[in-house]
């Protein structure tokens, strides 16, 4: 009965415009994720006495670059040999925006779809044939030292470029409560800030940001201990912008008349 209903289901969407025909398992291999919920709100910017904006849009990270498209990433870390490699589970993340997979779950309920998984397979079918299907996130690591590097896209509105770069190391790390363990980890910090400031200079917004201009929507870097933050608000707000206004307009409402 249930496999005489997935049949009927899936002809029962055949009229949805660009649908395939057919809800394949082909989602089965892939994560795909909500909106992450990463909060950009922007802050106040400020450049110390004496110093300029920092050209922080051509900072790299292991190689990766703000504005970087994901077939640029792919070929970096996936396709070429590099220090650092994909995760082994998960490396790719895929993500709807929140609003147009509400559009997709009202058009599979008005084609009678309603099964949990069948309901499921029908927004994932929707949004890749509709382009709202993309890469959010990568994730790779450095197995040598544990280092780790997770890279963050906007959507295809915006050529599902770099918005994000989040760089971790285990510097703050303390393996134990014992006075040597504090002296390493003491060391291993000096290290690494020392590393941070051969390679992107003294920070020019208080001591430990990196900053375009004083507008919190340009390139910025931020170095925490045994981490480093690159991003740019203003791509990922003008993203977030265009998936709401492109959902509200491509909803597919009732014809009502009246």
């Amino acid at each position: 009965m249930k496999k005489l209903f997935y049949i009927l289901a899936i002809f029962s969407i055949c009229n949805m415009g660009n649908i395939t025909t057919s809800i394949a398992d082909e989602f089965d291999d892939i994560t795909v994720s909500e909106d992450d919920g990463f909060d950009p709100n922007a802050e106040t910017i400020e450049i110390n006495d004496g110093e300029s904006g920092v050209g922080v849009s051509k900072f790299d990270i292991a190689g990766a670059i703000l504005g970087m498209t994901f077939e640029e990433i792919q070929n970096l870390y996936f396709n070429n040999s590099s220090l650092y490699a994909p995760i082994s589970k998960d490396s790719i993340i895929y993500t709807i925006n929140k609003d147009w997979k509400y559009n997709f779950d009202y058009e599979c309920r008005q084609n009678n779809v309603f099964v949990p998984e069948d309901l499921k397979k029908c927004i994932y079918s929707l949004a890749k044939n509709r382009g709202q299907l993309y890469a959010s996130e990568v994730h790779l690591f450095r197995e040598y030292t544990g280092e780790t590097i997770d890279i963050y896209f906007t959507s295809n509105y915006t050529d599902n470029v770099v918005w994000r770069i989040v760089y971790k190391n285990d510097v703050n790390k303390l393996d134990g409560p014992a006075e040597k363990f504090a002296n390493q980890r003491e060391k291993k910090i000096l290290a690494f800030w020392q590393g941070v400031l051969d390679k992107y200079g003294t920070p020019n917004s208080g001591t430990d940001k990196w900053v375009s201009s004083t507008s919190a929507y340009e390139p910025m870097m931020t170095a925490y201990y045994g981490e480093l933050e690159l991003i740019d608000r203003g791509i990922h707000t003008v993203d977030s912008s265009k998936n709401i206004q492109s959902a509200r307009e491509n909803f597919q409402a009732k014809p009502y008349a009246f």
